[in-house]
């Protein structure tokens, strides 16, 4: 099969190339895909450009990137129904702790890492719904139901925090959005309540004057060291700060003893690490918000394969309005 790979770390135009790469046969347990789109994240850039923290260099000969994807189930190993094959699937976890991600016409994996899409949803969408997806609803629902509650979703206008700001609005909460002065049109477009500038230097204010001065009951945050000091003045006693990113500050000093007398509860979540039952509850919510027509995951470009280069330039710089796709096989 072609595959994008890479065998050292570096720049994406310096290290990334296309090879001939054989694909395993499913196992017991497994299943062989027909990738036909593969979904770009920043996570994928920084561990082939050695920017992850603890990682200098590749514990594979090479590495085909990139953990999000969708496609068809063309084979199945011993003790997996063969009924699955021709089953449109998405991918979590592709190239997570293995060589093999989604940047190749094909992938074998674990049964339940391909989760069946349903009938009226895009391959195009399947191919986000990973780390994004699955980041955005774990982080919504990880305290609980939402419904009748407030969330304040900490940079909505992001792939995450667009979902999420979705998710919380089907889910019955008040949303509170922030983001940048350039995003607010992309943010409303999310369906929440109010949308509020990041960088006001009354943020906090703003937030509990929209929410008529009470406190909100869950914060879903992409920069926990930049916002800490205003998510501790708006939390209510008890309430949970999801935390999926802090990127402007990987060091970040908590205030713990107002957090403390709040109880506040910190999830930090790393969506590749989630826990099967919560990543089941997940999938769930995804699979629901989708079948309702709730749920919107935006793409801001698809690349033809041979793009490659150009689709992890695009997620270095920044500032796009939704996923960034590789169409790498297949007829979606």
């Amino acid at each position: 099969m072609k595959a994008i790979t890479y065998r050292r770390l570096g720049s994406a135009a310096d290290v990334l190339q296309i090879e001939e790469i054989g694909c395993p046969a499913p196992a017991s347990g497994e299943v062989t895909v027909d990738l036909v789109y593969s979904g770009a994240n920043p996570s994928d850039f920084k561990a082939r450009a050695g920017t992850r923290v603890g990682v200098s260099d590749l514990p594979w000969p090479y590495i085909i990137p990139h953990s999000d994807g969708s496609g068809v189930i063309s084979a199945v190993g011993d003790g997996v129904s063969p009924g699955r094959i021709g089953e449109r699937v998405w991918i979590w976890n592709g190239q997570w702790k293995r060589p093999m991600g989604t940047a190749a016409e094909q992938i074998t994996l674990p049964s339940e890492q391909a989760v069946a899409l349903p009938a009226d949803v895009s391959l195009e969408t399947g191919a986000t719904l990973g780390i994004p997806g699955l980041t955005a609803a774990h982080a919504v629902f990880c305290a609980g139901p939402v419904a009748g509650k407030t969330v304040l979703v900490q940079g909505a206008a992001g792939s995450v925090g667009h979902l999420a700001a979705q998710l919380a609005k089907w889910g019955g909460a008040k949303v509170i959005a922030t983001c940048s002065s350039k995003s607010r049109d992309r943010a409303r477009t999310s369906g929440a309540d109010v949308v509020l500038e990041y960088a006001a230097a009354d943020l906090g204010d703003q937030i509990l004057a929209a929410n008529d001065g009470r406190p909100v009951d869950l914060i879903v945050e992409v920069e926990l060291g930049a916002n800490i000091d205003v998510d501790t003045q708006v939390i209510v006693e008890n309430g949970t700060i999801a935390a999926y990113g802090s990127a402007l500050n990987m060091t970040p000093t908590l205030p713990f003893y107002p957090l403390l007398f709040k109880a506040v509860t910190l999830d930090v979540i790393l969506i590749y690490l989630l826990p099967q039952a919560q990543r089941a509850a997940a999938i769930a919510v995804l699979n629901e918000a989708l079948l309702s027509g709730a749920l919107r995951s935006e793409i801001s470009v698809i690349y033809d394969r041979d793009d490659f280069v150009q689709a992890h330039e695009t997620l270095e710089a920044g500032n796009r309005a939704g996923g960034v796709l590789l169409k790498v096989g297949g007829t979606g």
